[in-house]
């Protein structure tokens, strides 16, 4: 059974307004409580990155499982190798992980990826949370240069 409620419309915002590429279009799907694991839930959604925007650094405090659709999606998390997914291809996200480099290639086509959280309930849009320029020299992306602190969305 599908769960639709305020809470999720406000995650969506939350999402919209902060974790995704500015101008991404962030559609929920559905929300479900997961009763065989207390106190965890499934959160999907849909986002569609317009030609060549892209996410500012940030972190999840949730498992994702991203699969595209349409476009591609440029990703990287820190310490791995950024990579092109094309539609069919999939990525994850671990709660502990930074995902440094989010983007659409193109800058013609938009992107259209669906991703499936699984979180603690209730933690969809949970805040910010400031990065020291310490964590991020650890990241292998040019994007961390000359930063002292980057916020990171934590879902």
């Amino acid at each position: 059974m599908m769960k639709s409620s305020p809470y999720m419309l406000l995650s969506a915002f939350l999402i919209g307004g902060g974790l995704f590429a500015q101008d991404a279009q962030v559609t929920p799907l559905m929300s479900k409580d997961l009763v065989e694991y207390p106190g965890k839930e499934a959160v999907m959604i849909t986002v569609v990155y317009p030609p060549g925007a892209s996410d500012p650094i940030h972190r999840h405090n949730a498992h994702a499982f991203v699969y595209v659709l349409e476009g591609a999606v440029v990703m990287q998390l820190k310490g791995g190798k950024e990579i092109t997914l094309t539609p069919g291809q999939t990525f994850y996200e671990g709660p502990n992980d930074i995902h440094v480099i989010g983007r659409n290639p193109s800058t013609t086509k938009p992107a259209k990826f669906v991703v499936l959280f699984t979180e603690k309930q209730g933690r969809s849009g949970a805040g910010t949370r400031q990065v020291t320029a310490t964590t991020l020299s650890r990241c292998d992306s040019p994007r961390n240069s000359n930063t002292s602190t980057v916020p990171v969305r934590l879902m």
